[in-house]
Parts: structure tokens; sequence; C-alpha cells
């Protein structure tokens, strides 16, 4: 394992774009997906936006580079009176894998939430990410929900 050096989570910056890019492209194709440029696009300018519908994203800071990313969303729930949080995208290069790096981009998905007074914070992985869930396992609390989506 490797010690952390230097590690902040910030706020994802108009200047991460190339890197926001580069991890982000990662965590597509670890899900074996991808997005049209337009997708990118709009995606980086919601996260810099201010709409309350947009997402939010932080990334991982090492020693001046960025090597993980999370972005998050707030929004309404028919069962609670707050918003809730959905972590849609969790990603750490693989180089920084296992030395805190999504535990710490966890957090503040936690703190940011704690912050707008959104007590639950969700998120969805596939069932073999064997990897990923070990980290969950010891963050989060496994539910017995299945989803279920729309066919294409």
């Amino acid at each position: 394992m490797t010690t952390i050096h230097s590690l902040m989570i910030r706020p994802v910056q108009s200047g991460d774009e190339a890197d926001w890019r580069r991890l982000w492209t990662d965590y597509l194709t670890f899900y074996s997906s991808s997005v049209p440029e337009a997708v990118y696009a709009s995606t980086f300018a919601r996260l810099l936006g201010d709409d309350p519908q947009d997402f939010h994203g932080q990334v991982a800071e090492q020693d001046g580079r960025i090597v993980g990313l999370v972005h998050y969303v707030f929004h309404r729930h028919c069962w609670r009176i707050e918003n809730v949080c959905y972590l849609q995208d969790l990603y750490a290069d693989p180089s920084v894998r296992g030395t805190g790096v999504g535990r710490k981009l966890i957090e503040a998905v936690y703190t940011a939430a704690d912050q707008a007074d959104a007590p639950s914070v969700y998120w969805l992985t596939q069932d073999d990410n064997h990897t990923g869930r070990q980290l969950y396992d010891r963050v989060g609390q496994l539910t017995n929900f299945i989803k279920y989506q729309r066919p294409t």
C-alpha cells in the first residue's frame, strides 16, 4: 500500500478539464461505455455550473496530479422532506487504488450532503465490481434493491 502524500479533495475547476476527461473516459471504459463529445462538454459545463439541478464534481489531487473524481447530485425524494444525494460516478486512477483516494472522495460527498442537509447518500455499482465493493462495504450499507430500467 502506498502512502498518500499531500492528498487534497476539492471542487472541479475549469482548468481541470483535460485531467477530468482522462479520468472520466477511463471510468466509462471500465463500465464498457462511452459518450459523445457533446456529453463530455455538457457534463463538464454542468459540473462548473450553479444550477441547483446540476451535478457537483470533486477531484482528488495528489502531489499536484489529479488522480480521482466523483460526481453527485442532490434531488427530491417522495419519501423524505429533505433532498437526497446520488453519487453517480466515482473513479480513482489505478496507480492510487488501495491508498484511500476512493474513501476520501466518498467522505467528501458525505460532507457535502451533510452541509446540504441531505441525510441520505446512495450509489449503484455492478454486481461484479469486486474491488469497488470492498471499499463500499466499509463505507456504506448494501441494500436489497435491484435496478430495472426502460429497455433501449
